[in-house]
């Protein structure tokens, strides 16, 4: 193993738009890729910010690993019921992903429990 630290070559501001409704926990169903291709040395992920762009009702947006055969449920962010107007701001979360590292041929997909629209968005970058 080396002992030379690696640190991301090319930053990455990865984003994809969720809409469909899809209520499994199980990795089935419709999911987005947020980051449908690694780099060839692989990904690092450090934060994803979702934000609504409706009012949203009670619900979850969950995020997954896909290893090439399998989805794997990663993460699940709460969302609250909110109306926004010019006095209040819709729905968003940050979360803070902790440099998860994504091999190349693996993907973060994500989904909505909601029939609601979002955008996310996730930064980092490819070794």
């Amino acid at each position: 193993m080396g002992t030379s630290p690696v640190f991301i070559a090319t930053p990455k501001q990865w984003q994809a738009a969720l809409s469909a409704a899809n209520t499994n926990r199980d990795g089935t169903g419709t999911l987005v890729d947020v980051i449908p291709t690694p780099g060839s040395s692989g990904s690092r992920v450090d934060r994803v910010r979702v934000q609504a762009i409706v009012t949203t009702t009670a619900g979850v947006i969950r995020l997954y690993l896909y290893d090439g055969t399998n989805n794997y449920l990663l993460r699940e962010i709460l969302v609250t019921a909110v109306t926004p107007s010019t006095s209040l701001e819709a729905w968003s979360a940050d979360v803070d992903l902790d440099g998860l590292i994504l091999p190349s041929g693996w993907k973060l997909r994500a989904s909505t429990h909601n029939a609601e629209a979002f955008r996310i968005f996730a930064r980092g970058g490819d070794f």
